[in-house]
């Protein structure tokens, strides 16, 4: 195998690099909406709604991400299907990979948010709260005034982590077909007999995407409290 060659393969690994990052930022999206759902979900004064919060993020936490993965593209489809052959209904259930792989990730992930952003919410100081609803504040101010900017600060380390193991998770997609990064590296990895060689590019492309959101991440973080003044005692 000479060095064109690997060349060829390398640009095209990295070529799928744009379907990964879509995945993965799609993912995130839908992780953080549904987080915050199921958040507010958990610390509301319904019952019901704290059941289903809570169903959702054992549940979900509790089945292996590949399994959820292979559940969703696979299994949920031909489930459908057979429902709809039962009541006789002439229709085709079918997912695209790109579709089931951000609906899996976001929900796997979901769950996750959930947890990071109820812990946030509850450590925002109730006398806070309580001065703004004093003050005569909206619900839709309190929460972009006074609970947003404190969630996003006290979350960010545990949104980090989320967001880190997602963008690694995104590697699952390969198995349902989805051309992404990962699935050209198994590709070329098997026509050329050197897997060795293009698995570490695909983890050198995996560990750029590490280190540029560990940046971001931490440029956000010391904006985030940069008006923060240390008390002394």
């Amino acid at each position: 195998m000479n060095n064109g060659m690997v060349l060829e393969f390398a640009t095209a690994i990295f070529a799928a690099g744009w379907i990964t990052l879509l995945v993965a930022a799609s993912s995130l999206v839908l992780a953080t909406i549904l987080g915050l759902a199921a958040a507010f979900a958990k610390l509301s004064d319904s019952r019901a709604l704290r059941i289903l919060a809570g169903l959702y993020t054992f549940i979900v936490r509790g089945i292996p991400d590949l399994v959820m993965m292979l559940l969703v593209f696979y299994s949920l489809p031909a489930f459908l299907n057979q429902i709809m052959e039962t009541m006789g209904w002439d229709m085709h259930v079918a997912f695209s990979p790109i579709g089931a792989g951000i609906a899996t990730l976001g929900l796997i992930f979901g769950a996750y948010m959930t947890e990071t952003f109820r812990t946030a919410l509850q450590n925002i100081p109730k006398g806070q709260i309580e001065a703004a609803i004093a003050y005569g504040l909206t619900r839709r101010r309190l929460f972009f005034r006074i609970m947003l900017p404190q969630m996003f600060r006290l979350a960010l380390p545990g949104f980090t982590n989320n967001w880190l193991v997602l963008a690694k998770a995104t590697a699952l997609v390969s198995l349902i077909g989805l051309q992404d990064v990962m699935f050209r590296a198994k590709g070329a990895a098997e026509a050329t007999g050197k897997p060795f060689t293009f698995y570490l590019i695909a983890a050198g492309f995996y560990l750029m995407i590490t280190l540029l959101s560990l940046a971001a991440l931490s440029f956000a973080g010391r904006r985030s409290t940069a008006g923060d003044r240390k008390l002394s005692p």
